[in-house]
């Protein structure tokens, strides 16, 4: 045991937030989808409140990211990972409109942002219920998807994967919110 002080000063948090923390002992498959369920959570909070315009502000130049750009970003991932290459099935959900198309254009998602914010939190919510119906479905971690290109991965890496996407478009997220209002928080 060492004499240090314990400290008592942590990062704000969000005053809504509704997050619910991963559990620190259980198995590798619950503390993955723990932790991916804990950054969507984060992800949605960072969004909270805010307005249209607001979460389509460009708040960063001269990056073009935005909250809303993100969302969309975020729905064809889930959909593209889980359901496509893992589950084999169509990357938007059933009964959705894709928000973008990369035909065109690689970034679109967040370039062109036309559509209501709404209709793409409504995907993107679709899109972690099946991503997650999908996780369950699967035997094990090491359950295999296949890339477009060919290339096998594991279930486990693939939800690896989506906490990094989630951890790096969170810290994205933290900077465009607070350039929008001030709000800050872990």
């Amino acid at each position: 045991m060492t004499d240090e002080p314990i400290p008592t000063a942590y990062s704000p948090t969000w005053s809504a937030d509704s997050r619910t923390s991963p559990p620190r002992v259980v198995d590798e498959r619950a503390t993955l989808a723990a932790f991916l369920d804990w950054h969507r959570a984060t992800f949605e909070l960072k969004c909270d409140g805010l307005g249209s315009d607001q979460l389509s502000a460009r708040t960063v130049p001269p990056s073009s990211l935005s909250l809303h750009g993100v969302l969309r970003h975020l729905a064809g991932v889930e959909g593209w990972w889980f359901a496509r290459q893992f589950a084999g099935q169509s990357s938007w959900p059933p009964g959705s409109t894709p928000l973008y198309t990369y035909d065109d254009d690689p970034d679109a998602d967040f370039d062109d942002l036309d559509g209501d914010v709404e209709e793409a939190f409504r995907v993107w919510r679709a899109a972690c219920e099946r991503s997650r119906a999908i996780v369950a479905q699967a035997e094990s971690l090491d359950a295999l998807g296949t890339t477009v290109s060919g290339e096998p991965f594991s279930l486990r890496w693939l939800m690896v994967h989506m906490i990094a996407e989630y951890a790096r478009h969170n810290g994205q997220s933290d900077l465009l919110r607070e350039r929008i209002d001030g709000a800050t928080g872990a």
